[in-house]
């Protein structure tokens, strides 16, 4: 099948973009004490520079004590790193790209690392890491009026440094996702309550604070998946009106895009209709959508971590559905971990040096 429709210019309001290709946000731990190196800027700009439409990057956290829980994990607050990512965005521009920073709060989710714990207070909706499980203590209305703030802080920080755009990372589990779920968000308060539309409103009012901190024009895109790192299984939104009921209060807030996280992009959201998680969110508020979910390679993601090896897949299915309109933009990420040239490659159809994916790639900035 011709690969021509990954190819095609697309609009975001200000961002124009050469082509369908995002590459998917991935945590890399490769920025001592939270900054930046040029390492992690020519990095980024190896994928602009090999015909990736759109960078996103890993996850930055915001200006909270405990936003992170991994030292090496970039900040996107203070001054030594705002000007580490000034660098990026200029070493991505210089090469032709787009980039967007995602801004995250991993939430009630335990350090990484035994040698090190946040400088502060875990925060989550509950003092919940999962159904049943205590971390913590609940936020307070002051935290989360601070965590809110945060995240448009970081926004009006990625337009000032020349980011195209923003991402929030609403899923797999952290924060903003802890908000969403009833096993982990037990609050009675504005921020609680039984159906996913009350809780959609933490991610509601940070969406507002972005948007009023970047204005009308600076495109917001949010990140939503329905599994969790702490249940693979779980459902935010069971039926088509529980995911409208979900979706219409951060679109109505102000996101512009919705990033659908599966772990498969081919797999069915619900029963009766073939269409994916994007393209259902894509019907259901008509906001452009960007799929994910092992493109390009034979396993997915969470056996990788596992050691399993991937192997290239086909692109035919993904071509078929992006074809059809079911979504808008497209995210790659363990392919082009490990091959910066993995886009050229398959524009140019040479498909025979396509590389399987390893999981040692994970360790090392190609």
């Amino acid at each position: 099948m011709s690969v021509d429709a990954l190819f095609r210019p697309f609009a975001l309001k200000t961002c124009a973009l050469s082509n369908r290709l995002v590459m998917a946000p991935m945590t890399r731990s490769k920025s001592p004490g939270g900054v930046p190196t040029a390492e992690v800027a020519a990095y980024y700009a190896r994928r602009a520079a090999a015909q990736i439409g759109l960078i996103i990057t890993e996850g930055t956290g915001v200006r909270r004590p405990a936003s992170l829980n991994d030292p090496d994990i970039p900040r996107f607050h203070g001054e030594a790193e705002l000007e580490a990512w000034g660098q990026v965005v200029k070493a991505v521009h210089a090469e032709g790209g787009a980039i967007a920073p995602q801004l995250w709060h991993v939430g009630a989710v335990r350090s990484r690392r035994q040698d090190w714990s946040p400088p502060g207070a875990y925060d989550s909706p509950s003092g919940l890491s999962s159904p049943g499980h205590r971390f913590g203590e609940p936020m307070t209305d002051a935290e989360v009026a601070d965590a809110i703030a945060a995240f448009g802080t970081a926004a009006a920080d990625a337009k000032r440094l020349g980011f195209d755009a923003v991402e929030l990372h609403g899923a797999h589990g952290y924060l903003i996702d802890q908000f969403f779920w009833e096993g982990t968000n037990a609050r009675d308060d504005a921020f609680g309550g039984p159906t996913i539309g009350e809780r959609a409103s933490f991610a509601a009012e940070i969406l507002k604070a972005v948007r009023a901190a970047v204005g009308p024009d600076f495109p917001v895109i949010i990140r939503l998946s329905q599994w969790k790192q702490q249940d693979f299984a779980a459902r935010l939104a069971p039926t088509p009106k529980d995911m409208e009921a979900w979706l219409t209060p951060l679109v109505e807030a102000g996101a512009d895009v919705i990033h659908c996280s599966q772990r498969r992009f081919w797999e069915p959201e619900f029963e009766g209709s073939d269409l994916n998680f994007a393209g259902w969110a894509k019907k259901i508020t008509g906001k452009p959508t960007i799929t994910v979910g092992s493109v390009g390679l034979s396993g997915e993601f969470v056996a990788a971590y596992a050691g399993e090896a991937s192997k290239p897949a086909s692109l035919d299915e993904l071509i078929r559905r992006l074809e059809r309109g079911d979504f808008d933009l497209v995210a790659v990420g363990r392919a082009v971990l490990q091959d910066p040239h993995w886009a050229v490659k398959i524009r140019e159809g040479r498909t025979s040096e396509l590389m399987d994916f390893d999981r040692s790639a994970m360790a090392v900035l190609y």
